[in-house]
């Protein structure tokens, strides 16, 4: 029950700002039969996805705002201001 219940918040769009890079990293694992020096271009962008949303979500928590991750449709809009994803 613990496993579905963790499983559900990694596709949690809201939860998760990482979805596309995640799946975007495994898909290059599948189809490079999972050579991981073929995807590491991949693992960066996740890695700095994480990052990024990690540091927004620091920020947000220290100035009180809640929720400390931005929705879904928030971060789209973040993005868009920013003009596309700086990651």
């Amino acid at each position: 029950m613990q496993m579905d219940k963790n499983a559900r918040k990694v596709r949690n769009q809201d939860i998760n700002p990482c979805i596309d890079e995640s799946d975007a990293s495994q898909k290059c694992l599948d189809s490079c039969n999972y050579d991981k020096n073929m995807c590491t271009a991949y693992f960066q962008r996740y890695k700095n996805c994480r990052k990024y949303w990690h540091n927004v979500m620091l920020r947000r928590r220290r100035e009180g705002v809640t929720p400390d991750m931005p929705t879904a449709t928030e971060r789209q809009e973040i993005l868009s201001a920013l003009g596309g994803k700086p990651y």
